[in-house]
């Protein structure tokens, strides 16, 4: 396994030992079901925001519970794989939880990014909560207009569709 992805304690200690050598860590989560170019862009600009980027990977079982029954398309040992392998990447921890709070306690970042179609007052109000604690600032990155996981999906499926529709 790629040495990048690591459980919730090492996530830690990794994150104290940065911190103690005065790196700056910008730490943001999601599901990345399906990684596009709009994932890239985003990942790359989270990661200019400081020295080390930390992701945080919903678990299966929470990616099928936010986004309802057939996902994840990718399992998430693939998903922390496919992460890990980008050079903007730095760590990689899988959560099993909805919210991300126990990975953002874990990191305790400088920088928490996010998309920008969330707000700081649209954050869950326990990562919030973290967030304060540790003193993290959060900066929203500019969405990618026409990327979307759902969209492409959306868009194999169509694709498939009308393949099936020729061939017979």
């Amino acid at each position: 396994m790629n040495p990048k992805i690591v459980e919730l304690e090492e996530l830690s200690d990794r994150s104290e030992k940065l911190r103690a050598a005065g790196k700056k860590i910008v730490a943001t989560n999601g599901c990345f079901d399906l990684l596009h170019v709009g994932h890239v862009r985003y990942l790359q600009a989270a990661r200019a925001l400081g020295d080390v980027l930390a992701v945080g990977l919903n678990g299966d079982r929470s990616v099928r519970e936010l986004k309802g029954t057939g996902r994840p398309l990718r399992t998430e040992n693939d998903r922390a794989e496919i992460l890990a392998a980008l050079q903007c990447v730095d760590l990689v921890t899988v959560f099993p939880q909805i919210r991300a709070t126990q990975f953002l306690a874990a990191v305790r970042p400088a920088v928490y990014a996010k998309g920008a179609d969330y707000t700081p007052e649209t954050l869950n109000e326990e990562e919030r909560s973290i967030l304060t604690k540790t003193g993290a600032e959060i900066r929203l990155i500019p969405f990618e207009a026409g990327y979307s996981t759902s969209r492409l999906i959306e868009e194999i499926c169509k694709t498939r569709s009308s393949q099936t529709r020729k061939v017979r």
